[in-house]
């Protein structure tokens, strides 16, 4: 899409005219099949006329009314639109969007609803100079931003960004803006006393006024009565649903239902069985996947070939990775379909139930073959408001994380929270004290977590107790600039000044992964980019990244089992998504902000209380 609807009508009068032959396509692109994804049905022996970067006739081989300069042969290959990412953040494959095109595209991704929460709450007002700069710069990759409802994600958080409704009438006024990335805060959405709850609405009106969409984030949300209530607000999409029951549930309700992979084994059988015939409701969302699993999976194409092994129709599954998830994102006119004036994005596959990819096209050129990006990739030197993001404003020392005793006493009542449990309360355990301050217990699996406020520059440390994650080895712990969705730093460690050493480290990287063993800084791991992303190739990251993980290798991490498998044993990078307040919406340690000096606040009703007693 161009940037203004003025240049936009330029581009289609020019595409008018090749189509009817008066004025020449660039070039002719001739496939054996091509699926027409409007009625998912193929065609054979098909062509393709390409004027610019966009698509302007399609038709049976040997029928153009025109001229190309260009023929192109691929009789033995066939054509499929370039797969699009109707829920992403592209954040959490860590790299900057230039280098996520060059991971994403050989995978068939062309297109991608980038869902920046994660970004907004670092960089404010700057989120769309940062998305839109890479494709100005010539990338192949679109990318649609929707910028996030969760700056900050509750009242009582702190973050680099505060959105409301002005701030979201100005972003929509780019045309290339799809909506509002996915509304968390539940509570604050139906609870008129909460103090986000008129920010929230203010953001979802400004959406509507300019025709975007309103996305959703239904965690927890299963009864008809909340269901109901979610898609009465406006809230147009979910992407938490995990069984098929919920997702039946929130589709007869009108919810566009954004479908994760870890939730197809259960979810595609069982709709299939229930007799749902027609899937327009549905597409396949990435929403978190690090470049290296990336590399090792694939991107929207592995989403793709799962929903094909659990027993959807190839055309089916891939409607749900383009034209589904583009109508729902009204962008129809130009990405989800090879139709005439959308972008010339094009998958061409030597074989179709195992979606084997041959090359990508995009704007009107190969890009990929094989597994070979073959575009280039912008050298882009971004700015210090997006690579000197993390400002603590000093170096932390072991007495900042230091939880120390009433005078006099042996034992103390401690606040303990359990990742990934969800209870609706926090733990209360009977913990030691020594020197006059009260310890862990690795007996019990009881550790240290603190939260690091790196936006204010005043360096806030909020500490708590924690149980079944982090570190048993001495002189252990981790950190990271990656905690969502504050993007605050956390750190989880067996000693006070492990925990120190390791926030240091981040903030002398500017963020991303750092692991102290033994009291010595073993890996880091760099995402200079907002602490979020890191400015290189893939493998390069990957090969960091594995680096990191055979460091945790030799440590001895606590662990306590959840109904949740995707809180496994060893190396907790998990911890990441451990101070989300969207879900479950209740005790959670966030930096430390007026609201809550401690940082130990209910998210849904602003309650706070001591860590220890």
């Amino acid at each position: 899409m161009e940037a203004t609807a003025a240049e936009e009508m330029r581009v289609r009068r020019h595409l008018t005219l090749v189509a009817l032959g008066r004025a020449p396509a660039d070039r002719l692109l001739r496939v054996g099949r091509l699926l027409d994804i409007h009625t998912l049905t193929w065609r054979p022996d098909q062509e393709i006329a390409i004027a610019g970067n966009r698509i302007a006739w399609t038709g049976d081989a040997g029928s153009y009314p025109g001229q190309a300069g260009e023929r192109v042969d691929r009789q033995d290959l066939a054509a499929v639109p370039g797969f699009g990412e109707v829920h992403k953040h592209i954040e959490s494959s860590h790299l900057t969007p230039e280098f996520e095109a060059a991971l994403v595209i050989p995978h068939g991704n062309t297109w991608t609803c980038e869902a920046s929460h994660e970004l907004s709450n670092v960089v404010g007002p700057r989120n769309l100079d940062f998305w839109l700069e890479p494709r100005r710069r010539g990338s192949p990759l679109k990318i649609f931003p929707l910028p996030g409802s969760a700056v900050p994600p509750t009242a009582w958080e702190c973050s680099g960004g505060h959105y409301g409704a002005a701030e979201q009438a100005a972003f929509m006024r780019d045309p290339r803006v799809a909506g509002l990335d996915e509304v968390m805060d539940w509570p604050a959405v139906w609870d008129e006393t909460n103090p986000s709850h008129e920010r929230l609405w203010g953001m979802m009106e400004a959406t509507m006024a300019a025709r975007g969409v309103v996305e959703g984030h239904g965690a927890g949300l299963t009864d008809p009565a909340s269901i109901s209530a979610f898609a009465a607000a406006g809230l147009a999409s979910d992407h938490e649903a995990a069984t098929t029951e919920e997702v039946w549930q929130k589709l007869v309700r009108g919810i566009f239902v954004e479908l994760r992979v870890h939730a197809m084994e259960d979810v595609i059988p069982g709709l299939l069985t229930s007799g749902l015939s027609e899937w327009s409701q549905l597409a396949f969302a990435t929403d978190d996947r690090s470049a290296s699993d990336t590399l090792r999976l694939g991107a929207t194409d592995h989403n793709i070939r799962t929903a094909i092994r659990y027993g959807l129709a190839p055309e089916v599954a891939i409607a749900c990775a383009t034209i589904n998830p583009a109508r729902h994102m009204r962008l129809t006119p130009w990405v989800g379909s090879l139709a005439p004036g959308r972008y010339a994005d094009i998958v061409l596959l030597k074989d179709i139930p195992t979606l084997a990819i041959a090359e990508v096209w995009a704007d009107g050129r190969p890009v990929a073959a094989g597994a070979d990006y073959l575009a280039p990739v912008p050298q882009i030197a971004w700015p210090d408001w997006v690579t000197r993001t993390v400002n603590i404003g000093r170096k932390l020392t072991a007495e900042d994380f230091r939880i120390t005793a009433d005078p006099g006493r042996a034992m103390m009542h401690a606040a303990v929270l359990r990742p990934f449990h969800w209870a609706d309360d926090f733990l209360v355990e009977d913990l030691p004290v020594a020197a006059g301050d009260v310890q862990r217990d690795p007996t019990r699996a009881i550790t240290k977590f603190a939260v690091v406020d790196r936006h204010t520059g005043q360096g806030g440390v909020a500490r708590m107790f924690w149980r079944g994650c982090g570190p048993a080895t001495e002189g252990t712990a981790l950190a990271s600039s990656l905690g969502h969705d504050t993007h605050n730093i956390w750190a989880v460690g067996s000693s006070d000044a492990a925990m120190a050493q390791a926030v240091n480290a981040v903030a002398a990287i500017q963020g991303g992964w750092a692991l102290v063993v033994r009291n010595r800084l073993a890996a880091t791991v760099r995402y200079e980019v907002a602490g979020l992303m890191t400015a290189r190739p893939a493998a390069e990251l990957d090969a960091e990244m594995q680096e990191l993980y055979r460091a945790a290798g030799s440590v001895d991490w606590m662990h306590e089992p959840t109904y949740s498998p995707r809180w496994p044993t060893g190396f907790p990078e998990r911890l990441a998504f451990a101070t989300l307040t969207c879900s479950p919406w209740r005790w959670v340690l966030v930096a430390p902000t007026a609201a809550a000096p401690r940082g130990l606040v209910n998210v849904r009703t602003g309650q706070t209380h001591p860590v220890v007693w």
